[in-house]
């Protein structure tokens, strides 16, 4: 039987977390290894200067570890020691919240995509593109599990290049109008920095402001706009192998070989 690890970055009391798996089981054996708290916007963030325990929950269907480390140290620690053998597939999500165009570099939920790619194990990020943090007065999670059931089927019938991983993101409703493949867009900040001058002299300043989207018609977040779940094949190695080929660039290459 298929292994299958599954992760996230909200926690492991997420709604999302416990959909999915639920859901997973209906393709191989799954254990769910998270954080112990709300990891969001760690992105690929892991421990490196104390211990990650692990405690497991005995109050689930499916064998499940609470983890005091990052999205990316759960994939490890489920890969290597948590899920009884290596996994054939590592399922990162159900993400409250869309994970579009720039935001996947801020993401926990993609990092552990990413990490699974890194320790050789085909990954799949998804997220549900629910209003953040509380405007959704409901989240239609199985929606979602349902369509990451879908890739990961398609995963294991068809392989991806192993530097490849895919990125789920799903509109928040009851019926979608289908599933399209996609390329990442881009998002670009218009109000990067708001300050709040207080007494005393203290400043304080909210990072992340409204954004702009660049659309195209075949971009991850049109596509959700459009109400399609959006499936997007990305690549670890970020490599521009344009620079190679581009003649003003040959000076750079100097030496024997």
């Amino acid at each position: 039987m298929r292994r299958i690890l599954v992760t996230n970055d909200d926690g492991v009391d997420s709604e999302g977390i416990v959909v999915l798996a639920e859901a997973l089981r209906a393709l191989g054996d799954v254990t769910v290894v998270a954080p112990d708290s709300d990891r969001s916007g760690v992105s690929h963030s892991i421990s490196t200067r104390h211990p990650v325990t692990v405690v497991e929950r005995r109050d689930r269907t499916v064998r499940t570890f609470a983890c005091s480390g990052t999205p990316a140290d759960c994939v490890v620690l489920g890969t290597y020691e948590l899920c009884g053998g290596r996994p054939d597939l590592v399922v990162s999500g159900i993400n409250r919240g869309a994970n579009l165009a720039d935001d996947v570099n801020y993401s926990g939920t993609v990092a552990a995509a990413v990490e699974g790619i890194l320790v050789g194990v085909p990954a799949i990020a998804v997220s549900l593109a629910a209003s953040w943090p509380e405007r959704d007065p409901e989240h239609h999670w199985r929606v979602a599990a349902d369509v990451a059931c879908e890739i990961a089927r398609e995963t294991f019938e068809r392989p991806l290049p192993p530097d490849t991983y895919w990125n789920i993101n799903v509109p928040n409703s009851a019926r979608i109008k289908g599933i399209r493949l996609t390329r990442q867009g881009r998002k670009r900040y218009t109000d990067r920095l708001a300050r709040e001058d207080a007494e005393g002299g203290a400043a304080y300043y909210w990072v992340w402001g409204k954004h702009a989207r660049r659309q195209g018609d075949d971009t991850d977040d049109a596509a959700v706009f459009a109400g399609y779940a959006s499936v997007t094949p990305l690549r670890v190695d970020r490599t521009d192998e344009s620079v190679f080929t581009d003649p003003a660039r040959t000076s750079l290459q100097r030496g024997s070989r």
